[in-house]
C-alpha cells in the first residue's frame, strides 16, 4: 500500500493561492452621485430617472436595468414609475414628528424661550423635511445663524448630505461644512462656509475651484469671518444609518433598494402595457373602414377611440364582408403575484405594507395587520433613538446661539424630548386586558386607571376616578390599626413617679 499512497501524493499537487492577487473593482457611482440617484427616487419623476440611468451607464448590469433600457427599432415604452420611495420616506417622518410629545428643559423659562424659538422657526415642519431628507440623501446636517434683519431669534435650516461635510479627528467632529450654490451673470459659484468651534469662515469659489471675493454675489457681499465665545459648534449633524461604501457618511434608505424599485416599475409598466395591448382589435374590411363625411377618406385609427385593422377585400364567392372582433387573454393573476413579489422586496425591513394601506392579503385579521407593523416598529425605533441624541444637542446648541444673541456668556442646557407609542392597542383592546387583569384580582384599581387613561388625563382626574370607582364597588378605606400602648405588668405610675 505504500507505493499506491506515494503514486497518489504525486498525482495531487496542491498549490496555494498567491497572496498577491490583486481584484480591481471599480464602484459604478461616487457620492454626489450616488445622493444624486436617491433623490431623484425620491423626486419620483419618469423621466427624470430615464434620463439619469441611461447617462450613468458604465457596465453590463446597468445597462440591464429597466430604467436604462434603450427600446429597438424606435419602439417606444411606457416607463411607469409607482411614486413608493416618496411615499415610503414621507410616511416614516410623518409617524416619528407624529409621536414626537414634547421638548423641555430644567427650567421653566428656558423652556418658554425654546417653544418661541421653535415656532418662529417652524421646527416640526423642519424636523420633519430633516428627516425625510436624511433618509433620501443618507445624512445632512442643522446650521445655526444669526440675522436679526430676519427674525430676533436664532435661524434653524438643514442641509443635506451632498451639501455638508465632516472633518473628524479620531472620530470626534472638529468642522461641518456647507455649501451654497449661486449664480450671478451666468457665472456659477459656490459658498464654503466651515463651521468649527468657536469661529465661523467664508469662501466663495469660481466654477475652476478658486477662491474669489465675496462681493462678486450681492447676497452674500456682507458676510465676514465670525469668532464666538464658548466651545461649540454652531452646527448638528444628522444621520441614521451609517455607511458602509463611504466611511463617516450615512446610509440612505433607497441604496439597497434601487434594484427592487427597478424592478416594481418594470412589472408595473409590463402591466399597464400588457392591458393597452391587450383591447379589442377590429378586424374591418376595406369596404367598411370609417371616412370622413366631407372628404371620403379614410379615417385614422388611434390607439383609444378609434383602433382598428384594415383588410384587403377578397373577391372569393364564399368572401364575407364582415367585422372580426378579437381580445386576447391578459394573465392578470401571474401579473398581480408579480406585483406583490416586487413590492414585498422594496419594503422588508423598512416597512409594513399595512403602514401605507397596502393589503396584499385581504383575509388577514386585525391581529395580522398588527403583527405586519413590526417592522415599522423597527424602523421607527432607530431614527427615535437617534433623535433623541441630536434633538437635546440641537436644543441646547440654539440655546447658547441665543445667549450670544442677547450678549450674555453661553450657558449649560439640559434638554430632553419625549415620543409617544406607535401602533398601541385600541382602547377597547385595553378595556379587555384590564378588565380580565380585574376579574383575577392580580391587578389593583391604580394601575387600572393608569392603564387605561395614562397620558390622556391628569393625576387629579385619576385620583378622582380611583376614589370614584371604590366608592362603587363598596371598597373602604380603613385606618392602620394603632399600636399597643400598655405599659407591661408591674409597671405602674407609682413607679414611674419613685
Amino acid at each position: 500500500m505504500g507505493w499506491f499512497k506515494s503514486m497518489v501524493m504525486k498525482i495531487l499537487r496542491i498549490n496555494p493561492a498567491p497572496e498577491s492577487q490583486i481584484i480591481t473593482i471599480t464602484e459604478p457611482f461616487s457620492y454626489r452621485t450616488n445622493v444624486l440617484r436617491n433623490r431623484l427616487w425620491y423626486r419620483g419623476d419618469p423621466s427624470e430617472l430615464d434620463q439619469f440611468y441611461k447617462q450613468s451607464v458604465n457596465d453590463s448590469v446597468g445597462r440591464s436595468r429597466f430604467w436604462a433600457a434603450v427600446p429597438s427599432h424606435g419602439l417606444g415604452i411606457r416607463k411607469i414609475h409607482s411614486g413608493l420611495p416618496a411615499m415610503v420616506a414621507d410616511r416614516i417622518s410623518d409617524i416619528v414628528v407624529a409621536d414626537m410629545d414634547a421638548i423641555t428643559l430644567q427650567k421653566d423659562a428656558e423652556t418658554a424661550t425654546w417653544e418661541e424659538i421653535s415656532e418662529d422657526n417652524d421646527f416640526p415642519e423642519l424636523l420633519a423635511g430633516a428627516i425625510t431628507e436624511t433618509l433620501a440623501a443618507g445624512d445632512g446636517a442643522f446650521k445655526v445663524t444669526v440675522d436679526t434683519t430676519v427674525s430676533a431669534y436664532p435661524l434653524i435650516e438643514f442641509y443635506g448630505g451632498d451639501q455638508v461635510e465632516y472633518k473628524r479627528t479620531r472620530g470626534r467632529l472638529q468642522e461641518v461644512i456647507f455649501y451654497s450654490d449661486y449664480t450671478v451673470d451666468s457665472r456659477d459659484y459656490r459658498l464654503v462656509e466651515t463651521f468649527g468651534r468657536k469661529y465661523i469662515r467664508y469662501k466663495l469659489m469660481d466654477a475652476n475651484g478658486k477662491q474669489v471675493p465675496l462681493t462678486l454675489v450681492p447676497d452674500i457681499a456682507d458676510l465676514k469671518d465670525i469668532e464666538y465665545d464658548g466651545d461649540f459648534i454652531m452646527a448638528v449633524p444628522l444621520m441614521i444609518f451609517k455607511s458602509t461604501k463611504w466611511p463617516g457618511r450615512g446610509k440612505s434608505l433607497f441604496d439597497s433598494k434601487a434594484d427592487s424599485f427597478d424592478a416594481l416599475d418594470e412589472v408595473i409598466s409590463q402591466w399597464v402595457d400588457a392591458i393597452r395591448a391587450g383591447r379589442v382589435q377590429k378586424y374591418i374590411p376595406q369596404d367598411l373602414v370609417p371616412r370622413n363625411a366631407e372628404t371620403g377618406e379614410p379615417i385614422r385609427p388611434n390607439p383609444f377611440d378609434n383602433q382598428f385593422i384594415k383588410l384587403q377585400g377578397g373577391l372569393a364567392e364564399d368572401a364575407k364582408g364582415q367585422i372580426d372582433m378579437v381580445q386576447p387573454q391578459i394573465m392578470y393573476e401571474a401579473f398581480v403575484a408579480s406585483y406583490s413579489s416586487a413590492l414585498d422586496m422594496c419594503l422588508q425591513g423598512i416597512i409594513s405594507p399595512s403602514t401605507l394601506g397596502i393589503d396584499l392579503k385581504k383575509t388577514d385579521n386585525a391581529e395580522a395587520q398588527r403583527e405586519k407593523e413590526k417592522a415599522t416598529l423597527y424602523t421607527r425605533g432607530k431614527i427615535v433613538d437617534r433623535l433623541n441624541e441630536v434633538i437635546p444637542e440641537l436644543v441646547q446648541t440654539v440655546m447658547k446661539v441665543y445667549d450670544t444673541m442677547q450678549s450674555r456668556t453661553a450657558g449649560e442646557y439640559e434638554a430632553s424630548v419625549t415620543f409617544g407609542e406607535y401602533a398601541s392597542p385600541d382602547f377597547g383592546s385595553v378595556v379587555e386586558i384590564v378588565g380580565k387583569a380585574r376579574t383575577y384580582q392580580i391587578m389593583s384599581i391604580e394601575r387600572a386607571v393608569e392603564e387605561l387613561y395614562g397620558d390622556t388625563w391628569t393625576d387629579e382626574e385619576k385620583a378622582e376616578e380611583v376614589q370614584r370607582l371604590k366608592d362603587e364597588q363598596g371598597l373602604l378605606e380603613a385606618e392602620d390599626p394603632a399600636v399597643n400602648r400598655d405599659k407591661p405588668p408591674g409597671d405602674s405610675e407609682e413607679d414611674d413617679l419613685e
